[in-house]
């Protein structure tokens, strides 16, 4: 069986820039408040006229110029977003196929919260390590900030744009050791939006109600997430036949950083390998994992070699790891 890694990484995250200050022109709230319970300093907006998959897309050839491959090359493209370009089809990876030129490749969309970019490197992998494909594109996008009420500053806070890519192929060495995945749909009323699927068509009500927008229970998803973040690190860490001290870098998902840090007490992993991105680009759901991979790998601070422990959470109730050893 072939072994499975990265082969490039790259990343998009809009110019337009939102601080805290900005949220206390809209809502009753202040810039030390927001700080104090989430982390966040400042998050990053699409353009009205970007949409996800020019996210996606612009992330895209940043990770196939860093492969040295062409659009050509790739045989699937797989997106994780919860903020599709359509609500139902065509999905969104068949966008970016089309606009990156990618005319080899398979497409499809994967929705798992904002687990999304570990479900769907998790999918890729297995694709490349069965023989069937040789390059798939894995990407994490969204333009999640149109999913939330402008009107409520509990959501709205917390939310950001951006895209994440990497292609997945043959490795020498290194590579993906472990994965796990898990859901939990007896909580997936805890984080949702209503309207909008076969369950509620959008009707008068679903408007009135503003059912179209995220609701979410914080107190429940932050209990899970906070547990998730352990349990999951454990098993994948099993999997792969390593501890916690074998670990180089950890990237959580970049939820809260409150969640973060109380992850990482039960974890016991220091600090200083945790990589946090919270503060400077809020939660971009799906895209946070690889905007935060790619941006210490921008930094020069991944070494060959180096072990990455990736866990995330999010609607459904999901949850995932990946452990990778870095091999560029």
């Amino acid at each position: 069986m072939a072994k499975a890694g990265i082969l490039g990484i790259g990343s998009y995250l809009p110019g337009k820039i939102l601080t805290n200050f900005d949220m206390e022109k809209m809502f009753d709230t202040s810039d030390e408040w927001i700080k104090t319970r989430t982390g966040i300093k400042e998050r990053r907006f699409a353009n009205d006229d970007e949409v996800t998959s020019d996210l996606a897309a612009k992330a895209a050839f940043n990770a196939l110029e860093d492969a040295h491959l062409k659009p050509e090359d790739i045989n699937l493209i797989i997106v994780g977003t919860n903020s599709p370009d359509k609500l139902f089809y065509p999905a969104t990876a068949c966008i970016v196929q089309d606009k990156i030129g990618a005319s080899n490749a398979a497409a499809f969309d994967l929705q798992a919260g904002c687990t999304g970019w570990v479900y769907a490197s998790t999918v890729a992998a297995q694709f490349v390590q069965s023989g069937m494909y040789k390059n798939v594109l894995s990407i994490g996008a969204e333009v999640i900030t149109r999913m939330m009420d402008k009107e409520d500053r509990y959501t709205y806070v917390l939310f950001g744009d951006g895209a994440g890519a990497v292609v997945i192929g043959n490795v020498d060495r290194g590579g993906f050791l472990g994965f796990e995945l898990f859901a939990d749909g007896s909580l997936a009323e805890h984080l949702e939006i209503k309207a909008g699927g076969t369950a509620m068509p959008f009707n008068q009500e679903a408007l009135d109600k503003k059912l179209y927008y995220t609701k979410m229970n914080g107190r429940e998803v932050f209990k899970f997430s906070v547990r998730e973040i352990g349990r999951v690190s454990d098993i994948v860490l099993k999997k792969a036949g390593l501890t916690i001290d074998d670990i180089d870098w950890f990237i959580p998902h970049q939820a809260n950083l409150r969640i973060i840090e109380a992850g990482i007490a039960r974890l016991g992993i220091p600090m200083d390998k945790v990589v946090v991105t919270i503060d400077k680009f809020g939660n971009s759901s799906a895209a946070s994992i690889p905007v935060s991979l790619d941006e210490i790998y921008r930094e020069g601070k991944v070494k060959k070699g180096d072990k990455i422990l990736m866990v995330s959470f999010g609607a459904g109730m999901t949850s995932g790891g990946i452990i990778l050893e870095w091999s560029k």
